[in-house]
C-alpha cells in the first residue's frame, strides 16, 4: 500500500489514431523517468471519434495496466473532462492535449502545486517566462480573449484555453455540476467560478507549441466563448455565481 497521491492524467481525444500511442508512449516514459512523490494513471477519453483512435486506445489498455479508456458518443472537450474527472477516485485530476503540445516538464510542478494546497493550477502561454511557438493570428485571437475577459469579466488571468491543467478532487465535488458548457468555453467558465468563488488559482509558464494540425474551428469557437462570456455575466448579475460551501 503507498500513501503517495494518485494523479489522473486525462487525454481527451477526437479521431487521433495517428498519434494516440506515440503520445502515450512519450507521456509514461516521461512520467516513469521525472515523478517517484506521486502515483499516476493515464485516462485516454474518446470523444466520439468516427476513426480507429478507441481501437488503439484499447490496446493500449491492455498492454499498460497504467491506461484506462472512456468512451462517449458525443463530442466536446468539456464534456468528456466533467464525465471522466467527476468519475475518477484520484485525488488530483489533470488533462493535457493529445499532441503534448505543452512542454511535459510542467507536468510534475503543477501536481506539485495541487499538493501544496492549490485548488486549481493552469498553464499558461501568456505568463512571464513562457515559451510559445504559434502563429500571428492564434497569437491575436488569444490575447484577444483574454482581454474581453478582463474588460467583461474582471478575469485576472492570463491564459484561459491552454490544454493543460490540474485540479483537486475537492473542487471537482463543489464545482463541476455548476459547470454547463460542455465544449471548449469549459476552461473559461472552471477558472472563473474557481476565483469568484475563493478557491487557490495558481498560473504556470510553459513552453508551448501550435500543433499545425489542430482539429479546433477557431470561429465557431470564437462565437462560442463569446456567447459563454454573456452567460457569465448574466448569472453574475443574477446571482448565480456563488455557491454555498458546506
Amino acid at each position: 500500500m503507498t500513501d503517495k497521491k494518485l494523479v489522473d492524467i486525462l487525454l481527451p481525444v477526437y479521431n487521433e489514431e495517428h498519434v494516440l500511442e506515440k503520445s502515450v508512449t512519450a507521456l509514461r516514459e516521461f512520467l516513469q523517468d521525472n515523478v517517484a512523490d506521486f502515483d499516476w494513471i493515464i485516462t485516454i477519453g474518446d470523444n466520439a471519434s468516427t476513426d480507429k483512435t478507441l481501437e488503439v486506445g484499447k490496446e493500449l489498455e491492455k498492454r499498460f495496466e497504467d491506461v484506462r479508456v472512456f468512451h462517449l458518443d458525443r463530442k466536446g472537450r468539456g464534456r468528456m473532462v466533467k464525465y471522466a474527472w467527476q468519475k475518477s477516485e484520484a485525488e488530483i485530476l489533470s488533462y493535457m492535449d493529445i499532441d503534448l503540445s505543452t512542454g511535459l516538464e510542467a507536468f510534475p510542478p503543477m501536481v506539485r502545486a495541487i499538493l501544496d494546497g492549490y485548488d486549481v493550477v493552469i498553464g499558461s502561454r501568456q505568463y512571464k517566462g513562457a515559451e510559445v511557438e504559434r502563429s500571428f493570428k492564434r497569437e491575436a485571437i488569444s490575447r484577444g480573449y483574454i482581454w474581453i475577459l478582463k474588460l467583461l469579466l474582471r478575469f485576472p488571468f492570463t491564459d484561459a484555453q491552454c490544454g493543460f491543467k490540474a485540479v483537486s478532487k475537492q473542487l471537482v465535488n463543489d464545482l463541476f455540476d455548476r459547470i454547463e458548457d460542455d465544449e471548449w468555453f469549459f476552461d473559461t467558465e472552471l477558472l472563473y467560478l474557481a476565483h469568484r468563488n475563493g478557491y487557490k488559482v495558481k498560473e504556470l509558464p510553459v513552453r508551448w507549441v501550435e500543433d499545425r494540425d489542430s482539429r479546433v474551428k477557431i470561429t465557431r469557437t470564437a462565437w462560442l466563448d463569446i456567447k459563454g462570456v454573456f452567460r457569465m455575466r448574466k448569472y453574475e448579475r443574477q446571482g448565480k455565481i456563488l455557491i454555498e460551501k458546506e
